[in-house]
């Protein structure tokens, strides 16, 4: 297939267990997977795991200039789960994400973030409300944006492992067919751009 860009487009995915492949095979991880399908699409994409399993939106904020230090052309942002599960607030969950788009911003990274929500559980209020903190981020920073990212995997047995909050390699692949679109277009603009530097860039 013919490329869609004329260069390589290196991503890293933000994330915690969901992104690190916790109880996979590094090769079933979600960022591997996506890779696979986006060159499979003739997209000359890399995605760096920068996933830590246990990890909190605090966590990925304490951690956004290291996977920015890989010097990508976009970052994947998969984080809230463990926020959701312990009840944190979502006003402190907003803040931590927060300052991991204005990290991004400051470098010129553009974000795909994927929402994520609260288990049913906590409340309808609380689920509400931690839901939104993602789609009005989204909307606020007009941000490519994946509502759910467990979307079609979540409460399935047959998707997750025997714990029921982490994808089987069968889930992974569920979920990134889903976000394929979302990651395809967010690729298209990253090329886009890149075209549109490098022609404005005089010639030596």
């Amino acid at each position: 297939m013919t490329p869609h860009a004329a260069r390589e487009i290196r991503l890293v995915a933000l994330g915690d267990s969901l992104t690190a492949g916790f109880g996979l095979a590094a090769s079933e991880a979600f960022p591997v997977v996506l890779q696979e399908k986006l060159r499979q699409k003739g997209y000359p994409v890399t995605i760096i795991n920068a996933g830590i399993s246990g990890d909190t939106t605090a966590g990925g904020a304490s951690r956004v200039d290291a996977a920015l230090a890989h010097d990508p052309d976009g970052l994947i942002v998969e984080l809230g789960a463990n926020d959701g599960l312990r009840g944190l607030e979502p006003a402190f969950v907003r803040a931590n994400l927060e300052a991991i788009l204005d990290a991004a911003k400051a470098k010129g990274v553009p974000v795909l973030l994927c929402g994520m929500r609260a288990l049913l559980g906590m409340g309808p209020d609380y689920g509400e409300e931690f839901a939104a903190v993602f789609s009005d981020l989204a909307r606020e920073r007009n941000l490519a944006f994946y509502p759910f990212f467990l979307e079609g995997v979540a409460a399935d047995p047959k998707k997750n492992l025997p714990d029921g909050l982490h994808p089987t390699a069968a889930g992974i692949r569920e979920i990134t067919g889903r976000i394929l679109p979302i990651a395809e277009d967010f690729v298209k603009r990253i090329a886009a751009r890149s075209d549109t530097v490098s022609q404005a860039s005089p010639t030596p």
